[in-house]
């Protein structure tokens, strides 16, 4: 079982972790073996464990591994790294995770085993990474090159985020105040174009029954809603969705080559990443693939990977599919010919980083012209319903 714990070393630190033995007594003597008095030490449950670990933020990640890099080069030794940054984490989750790595490395496991049972902080590319340091020596400079290629993910996620946000505020608040028209402002309304004794145009006509049917018959709105979100994140998962719905935004128009230039950016720098460690090409490229988020490209890098496998170079794998561009395709090439297919990929790496900060301003710019132009369709279309039963009667007012 799983045991939360709070000890006290030696000299005097407390350390706080999780511990994995049959029951209290034998965790209690455990940490005394390790010359730590134990102060308390509690059963943890899987769900809390769970819900514990989700939690802990990419920041936090980046901090410890670039910390972590930073003391090893100084000339720290690992366990004495590992103790200092769980004194300084502010992070709990972080800091109790640290503690059972801690307890791992002493019974002997590698420091890649202890973080791979983290599965939801510590992913498989970054224990790949951590074994190929181990195994190599040079962990303190994967580490500075991990939390690089840490720090340039979070960047770019925040760049495209930046930019979508903007749009989707605008829409939501459109969206809000189009509901208080309906069931707020329309009511109001009806009984005066009644009153009119005119022939409704069609776009008044289709405004007030979509206002009827929001104010009578808006539970049947909200349980469709719910429906149909339901019934769409559950296709979402399946495998003929993801595919349908990841070819499709590769295809949107701008946005899609955005995704384009986010994914190869993405893959490249960390295939460069894996390959430099020395991590074999074909374990290299699948790692990658799941780093892609996009299914589309991910089987694609896949059958590349099993191409390679079959004694195929990895450019020229690379030149069967039309998802890679020409450009990425010639580089790795250049790599493989001259030994140094890593350069090649960072290189490539940054031209698309490049590339993915010029499309995310060019995007934004795009975006503000068609936000307008959106929303005065919307505005013109509730004034066109609003005013045509009053411009009508005017109309037939007789001179």
């Amino acid at each position: 079982m799983k045991l939360n714990y709070k000890a006290v070393s030696s000299d005097g630190k407390s350390l706080r972790g999780i511990i994995e033995a049959k029951d209290v007594e034998e965790a209690a003597k455990y940490l005394r073996s390790k010359k730590l008095i134990p102060v308390h030490i509690t059963p943890k449950s899987d769900f809390q464990l769970s819900l514990g670990f989700l939690g802990t933020s990419k920041k936090d990640v980046v901090f410890f591994t670039r910390q972590l890099s930073s003391m090893l080069t100084a000339g720290l030794t690992l366990m004495q790294s590992l103790r200092t940054l769980q004194l300084q984490m502010s992070d709990g989750k972080l800091k109790n995770i640290i503690g059972s790595v801690v307890i791992d490395i002493e019974d002997g496991n590698s420091f890649a085993s202890a973080l791979q049972k983290f599965p939801d902080t510590f992913d498989d590319l970054y224990v790949a990474l951590i074994r190929a340091g181990e195994s190599s020596g040079q962990l303190d400079k994967l580490l500075g090159r991990l939390a690089d290629n840490l720090e340039k993910q979070q960047s770019i996620a925040s760049q495209v985020k930046g930019a979508l946000l903007y749009p989707i505020i605008v829409l939501i608040g459109m969206a809000l105040v189009m509901v208080v028209i309906m069931v707020v402002v329309i009511p109001q309304l009806t009984p005066v174009y009644n009153q009119l004794h005119v022939q409704l145009p069609l776009p008044t006509l289709i405004v007030v029954y979509i206002s009827n049917f929001m104010i009578h018959f808006w539970y049947i709105l909200l349980i469709a809603i719910a429906v149909v979100t339901i019934a769409f994140m559950q296709w979402k998962k399946t495998q003929t969705g993801k595919i349908l719905l990841d070819t499709i935004v590769l295809k949107l128009p701008v946005f899609g080559k955005l995704v384009h230039d986010t994914i190869i950016t993405e893959v490249t720098r960390t295939l460069g990443l894996l390959s430099g460690a020395g991590i074999l090409v074909v374990d290299a490229l699948k790692q990658s693939a799941d780093v892609a988020n996009n299914i589309v490209y991910k089987n694609a890098i896949l059958a590349v990977a099993k191409n390679v496998e079959k004694g195929v170079s990895v450019g020229e794998s690379m030149s069967y599919s039309s998802l890679f561009p020409p450009i990425v395709v010639e580089m790795v090439k250049v790599g493989e010919q001259t030994g140094k297919l890593d350069d090649s990929l960072t290189r490539v790496s940054a031209y698309y980083e490049q590339e993915v900060d010029a499309r995310v301003k060019a995007l934004t710019t795009l975006m503000e012209p068609f936000i307008i132009v959106f929303l005065g369709a919307g505005v013109g279309f509730l004034m066109l319903a609003v005013i045509s039963p009053i411009y009508s009667l005017i109309n037939n007012i007789p001179t």
